[in-house]
């Protein structure tokens, strides 16, 4: 090789050893193998992860596993099945239980069975096979089966206990031929009739959760009417007081039960006491007794004794005979006449209901359920004041009776011709017998169901059994659906925050390094 070959090649070799000295400057200026764009590369890569980690198990679909659980309301007039079901993750925790499904059962209250014990037993098959059918198989041998026999039962108790314990005995042994978990059946007593209604519709409104005020309960059956809430005044009785601890607050309950003053009892007791005023020294059949309390045009023929066929009118004797039952349709008289089943004449404390029946002042909202709902919606009656209401009452008690079936033709006789003393009733109790006032009577819900679920003892009387109301406060999920949109919400501005640093910084150390790359 010539020396003239030898330079150009010697200034090649540099030439290339130059650019390998630029290539290596231009690379370690490079913004990707910088600290912080590494670092920030990292944390944004992390914060999607746990993102999306997050969202996937918060709203994973899972599958609904249900728990169930039935009982029994074994009334004075009829008798009903309800079924109920709850998640079972989240019993005892914040799982809603709510009413399923629910059966009445064909014909009269398990105490009508009196003379024929078998027959309150077998009564209650068609709902119990219907229970079969709606609860999953997989279910039966986990689910409990309640029955509680309310005022009726008590009555016949109080009248013939033999009889009572063969009807009872009856209905358990039928109870105890289905897959379920029998778990017994029983005469509760009025006041515990009374507060499980108490914590039902404060369960079902979710009140037990909240610091607000809680819902005082009405409950109006056949037999009897119970009152409970939670009193601003001491209770001067001890009868009359009952305690709860549930979702970590303590409740100090006023509670009674009426017997006697169900609307079927207290209209035999009402009318009882016509009776003797008014047929006592006669002594023929076919005497007439007019009666304000029902239509006028209503003419019946009845028998004594059927007003005195119960232990709620045993203090009043009358010869057996038949008289005509004429209605006046005057609704004024027919409340004087009712509310001399009150006696308000004797109380043994600073305040009575009736009766010497210790009872605080009515305050706050109250829930008006069972019968009080179904007499008062019948007659379009729930939402006005108490004057308005009155004016309605007495509108429809004078209409003659031929017009009532007119009106209402599928509706049996019986029971229609005694919606107007049902009302007054109502009225007469709310007013002159537990003391609510026109200023207050809007403070009272006539309801019929909260939710899907019948306002009634049952499901307080279940969820008490079952301890699925916990005495301290349950549990907090660790990110409660509030929480999680937030924490969604804040991580997402995190990362666009980083995105926005990374582009920046990148933006510029890109530019710094080209800037580098011209001067080489």
């Amino acid at each position: 090789m010539d020396e003239q070959g030898e330079i150009e090649t010697h200034q090649t070799r540099q030439h290339f050893s130059s650019l390998q000295r630029s290539n290596f400057e231009v690379k370690v200026k490079n913004p990707w193998y910088r600290p912080v764009v590494i670092f920030l590369a990292a944390v944004i890569s992390v914060a999607i992860i746990i993102m999306v980690a997050i969202s996937v198990v918060q709203n994973k679909p899972l599958k609904q596993k249900c728990k169930y659980g039935i009982v029994l309301d074994a009334g004075s007039s009829h008798t009903s099945v309800f079924i109920y079901e709850w998640p079972a993750e989240k019993e005892n925790n914040t799982g809603k239980v709510r009413q399923k499904h629910t059966c009445n059962v064909k014909g009269k209250g398990i105490s009508s069975y009196s003379n024929n014990p078998n027959g309150a037993g077998a009564s209650l098959h068609e709902c119990m096979e219907e229970a079969k059918q709606i609860i999953p198989t997989h279910r039966h041998h986990e689910t409990p089966v309640y029955l509680g026999a309310t005022a009726g039962m008590r009555l016949l108790e109080k009248e013939n206990k033999g009889a009572s314990e063969k009807v009872l005995d009856s209905v358990a042994y039928s109870l105890k031929g289905y897959p379920f978990s029998y778990q017994g059946a029983r005469i509760i007593k009025g006041q515990e009739e009374g507060a499980f209604g108490w914590i039902t519709v404060n369960y079902l409104s979710e009140n037990l959760r909240k610091p607000t005020g809680t819902l005082g309960a009405l409950d109006l059956g056949g037999a009897s009417t119970q009152i409970t809430f939670v009193p601003q005044q001491k209770i001067e009785s001890h009868d009359n007081s009952i305690n709860f601890r549930l979702y970590g607050n303590d409740y100090h309950l006023y509670t009674h039960s009426f017997l006697c003053y169900g609307k079927d009892q207290v209209l035999k007791l009402s009318m009882a006491k016509k009776l003797e005023s008014t047929l006592k020294d006669k002594v023929t059949d076919h005497t007439e007794l007019r009666d304000p309390c029902f239509h006028p045009g209503f003419n019946f023929t009845r028998n004594v004794q059927s007003f005195f066929n119960t232990p709620c009118t045993e203090d009043v004797k009358m010869a057996n005979r038949n008289f005509f039952h004429l209605g006046l349709g005057n609704w004024s008289q027919c409340q004087q006449s009712i509310r001399k089943v009150f006696n308000t004449s004797y109380c043994p404390y600073s305040r009575c209901s009736f009766n010497g029946v210790f009872q605080p002042s009515v305050d706050g909202d109250f829930g008006a359920f069972s019968a009080f709902f179904f007499v008062m919606d019948f007659l379009n009656l729930t939402s006005d004041d108490l004057a308005v209401t009155k004016q309605k009452l007495a509108t429809y008690c004078s209409t003659p009776w031929k017009k009532i079936k007119e009106n209402h033709p599928h509706i049996k006789e019986k029971y229609l011709s005694e919606y107007c003393f049902s009302a007054t009733y109502i009225l007469t109790l709310l007013e002159d017998g537990y003391n609510f006032t026109s200023d207050n009577w809007k403070d009272i819900q006539f309801i019929k169901k909260i939710g899907d679920s019948d306002a009634g003892w049952t499901l307080g009387y279940m969820l008490n059994l079952t301890n699925m109301i916990p005495a301290e406060a349950p549990d907090t999920p660790l990110m409660p659906h509030e929480g999680y949109i937030t924490f969604m919400l804040l991580f997402s501005l995190l990362i666009l925050l980083l995105l926005l640093l990374f582009y920046i910084y990148f933006r510029r150390s890109t530019r710094t390094a080209q800037k580098d790359i011209s001067v080489i």
